[in-house]
């Protein structure tokens, strides 16, 4: 719905909240069904794989977190001939201030810093009526029976 009406980058980035690498060699397996989410949505929006990539956002303090990098790839992707960026986070349902700041405003600065051309963050699902709706069912079919 959003590349109808906003049109469509080059690429589109599915940022996911990242953790730190030591969690996933330690058999955290977050990233690989971040990866997995990541994949069945491309394929949702035939999108082949030159035409996504996945990165993992967030990072902070001094221990080595997954990769790619959000932020770094804002400054890669440039550089590599991606002038026109979509960034999505899959792994949120609502914007928050962290990915509003991080990824929307930031994100965007960066990008641009680095010599892209257009940015455009695509929102959460937030309060869209058929996300409501989709999540009104859930709670009935998982709930059944409780008080």
């Amino acid at each position: 719905a959003y590349w109808k009406e906003h049109g469509r980058g080059e690429k589109l980035m599915l940022s996911f909240h990242g953790i730190p690498q030591k969690n996933y060699d330690d058999g955290d397996p977050y990233p690989d069904e971040c990866r997995h989410t990541a994949k069945l949505l491309a394929q949702a929006l035939n999108l082949n794989e030159q035409e996504y990539i996945v990165s993992f956002q967030s990072q902070f303090g001094k221990a080595k977190w997954v990769t790619p990098s959000t932020q770094a790839l804002f400054d890669q992707l440039p550089k590599q001939g991606v002038s026109k960026l979509d960034v999505f986070c899959p792994g949120f349902m609502a914007d928050c201030l962290e990915t509003m700041e991080e990824i929307a405003i930031m994100g965007r600065e960066q990008f641009h810093a680095a010599g892209g051309k257009e940015y455009r963050y695509i929102p959460c699902l937030n309060d869209h009526p058929a996300w409501i709706q989709a999540l009104t069912e859930l709670v009935k079919n998982n709930l059944q029976g409780w008080q």
